[in-house]
């Protein structure tokens, strides 16, 4: 080979290496990091609907476990999500792995619901965790029972995370807890390996408990510290998450099955004492996200760690929407939590570091499944002048789930809905809705504005009596901000309806 030759074969060489460095550089990079998207019905790895409520996530070695409950409504109400059930007959308890914490693969139930009469046969059965006790070398399973065991806390154990969980006991009773029994549970596990039980008391839930679980086997709930007393009413959905050595202790309102803003309480000290509650930020403007609280996910990287709140949807029992599981990351201003209420974000569970991701919804209640009853102001979002006197209201069937947004009166009305958009990132956005439409309105319209731009708008005022999507494109956001909304100038008896809006960036 020539000098010349043997030189430019030898550079050739230099850069196809280069390239195939960088390119298995990017595909590794990309493969570490999965899109989490909430709004759906999760699907496991054989394409079949995940069903986990009322539970959590242990993680052993580099494989996380995630427990819950498969109830008889919640299969009813994938089939039909237009109409909720009240079926919490108890089905299993599901085992699904993962190693991402968004690609699950179903091990199967871990405990089966019988009809002949067993223990497991039970009236109702909720709010587990799972913990690993190194003395016993035990899985030890922890829920909520009602059966022929009795009534209170039900303890079944495994020699393996995914086997059959087999009874052991039901603790009817824990000591200085009002009632004697918990209500809504769930189980953490500090930094120093010692699990605890967070909970309520079972009638009223006005007082917060946390409890260490008996060091020996994990299978005895020791006496309780009472550590916080609710005055505005009661607390549920309670759960546990530390983060840079403070402890939050978190519930949602006692409205049975429902979504609610998350309130917390905070400490140094797993025992106390707490802070003076408070609602976490953001966790309003959609009821996190349409959520009640389920528990929290402790994402620890090479390269930071992630709080994820796993926020349980009561979909088949409330009407809450599309979706049983919504998971969505917490950021920290000092010690303050801040919920990022996201419907896709990308997840890199080996870094522990997460981003947001493309396609994500900047509208908060986009589908108007957070209030739940008539309302003429909706959560996430404020009126010019109210009209909305239709009996029907937001509550008329939505093209998703059962509720959509209603503009009208029996008199002429001018009226607007809107939500104001911060903090997003300055870019091309494409803004959808899904409407019905009455017609004969003077002025009906789908709008965008104070983005840095010309207000943009979709005319809506003919007749679309079938669920109709339209769309604004080209939304050039300068300023980190904008206003989306609904605006109509309308006769007596004109109506619109408005549902599953979408904010996204191109």
């Amino acid at each position: 080979m020539k000098k010349g030759a043997k030189l430019l074969y030898v550079l050739q060489c230099f850069l196809l290496s280069c390239i195939s460095a960088v390119s298995f550089g990017a595909t590794s990079a990309s493969a570490a990091s999965a899109t989490l998207t909430n709004d759906v019905f999760w699907k496991d790895t054989s394409g079949n609907p995940i069903y986990s409520q009322g539970g959590n996530i242990l993680k052993v070695g580099n494989t996380y476990y995630w427990y819950g409950v498969k109830y008889n409504g919640a299969v009813t109400y994938y089939n039909n999500p237009s109409a909720k059930n009240s079926d919490t007959s108890f089905a299993a308890v599901t085992c699904y792995s993962s190693t991402d914490l968004v690609n699950w693969t179903f091990q199967g139930n871990v405990i089966n619901g019988a009809t002949d009469g067993s223990t497991w046969d039970a009236d109702w059965l909720g709010r587990l965790g799972v913990v690993y006790n190194a003395n016993t070398q035990k899985y030890v399973l922890i829920t909520q029972y009602a059966g022929p065991a009795g009534t209170g806390t039900a303890f079944a154990t495994s020699s393996t995370p995914t086997g059959t969980f087999a009874f052991h006991h039901v603790q009817t009773s824990v000591t200085n807890v009002v009632n004697n029994l918990p209500g809504d549970q769930s189980t953490f596990v500090d930094d120093n390996g010692k699990a605890y039980l967070v909970f309520s008391n079972a009638n009223g839930r006005t007082h917060l408990y946390v409890s260490e679980l008996r060091t020996s086997d994990y299978l005895n709930i020791e006496p309780a510290t009472n550590v916080f007393n609710s005055s505005l009413g009661g607390r549920e959905g309670n759960a546990m998450f530390k983060n840079n050595g403070v402890y939050y202790l978190c519930s949602s309102d006692l409205h049975g099955w429902n979504a609610s803003q998350t309130y917390c309480i905070t400490s140094t000290s797993i025992t106390g004492p707490y802070s003076s509650e408070f609602v976490m930020t953001n966790s309003g403007k959609d009821y996190s996200h349409v959520t009640q609280t389920g528990f929290f996910i402790k994402v620890q990287g090479t390269s930071g760690t992630t709080i994820l709140f796993a926020g349980d949807r009561w979909s088949d029992f409330a009407g809450n929407g599309i979706g049983y599981n919504q998971w969505m990351p917490i950021t920290f201003s000092g010690t303050t939590p801040i919920l990022n209420s996201l419907s896709k974000f990308n997840l890199d569970a080996a870094a522990g570091t997460w981003s947001v991701a493309a396609g994500n919804n900047y509208v908060m209640n986009p589908s108007y499944e957070a209030d739940r009853i008539t309302l003429t102001t909706l959560t996430g979002w404020s009126n010019w002048k109210n009209v909305a006197t239709d009996p029907n209201s937001n509550i008329s069937p939505g093209r998703t789930g059962r509720y959509s947004m209603t503009q009208y009166s029996a008199t002429a009305y001018s009226a607007s809905m809107y939500q104001n958009i911060s903090g997003l990132p300055n870019g091309t956005y494409t803004l959808k809705a899904w409407v019905k439409s009455g017609g004969g309105q003077s002025v009906a319209q789908i709008f965008v504005k104070n983005y840095g731009g010309a207000e943009k708008n979709y005319a809506i005022n003919s007749s679309l009596s079938a669920w109709t999507e339209v769309t604004i494109s080209n939304i050039a956001v300068t300023n980190g901000s904008a206003q989306i909304g609904v605006y109509s100038v309308a006769n007596a008896g004109n109506w619109l309806r408005v549902d599953d809006w979408s904010l996204t960036k191109n």
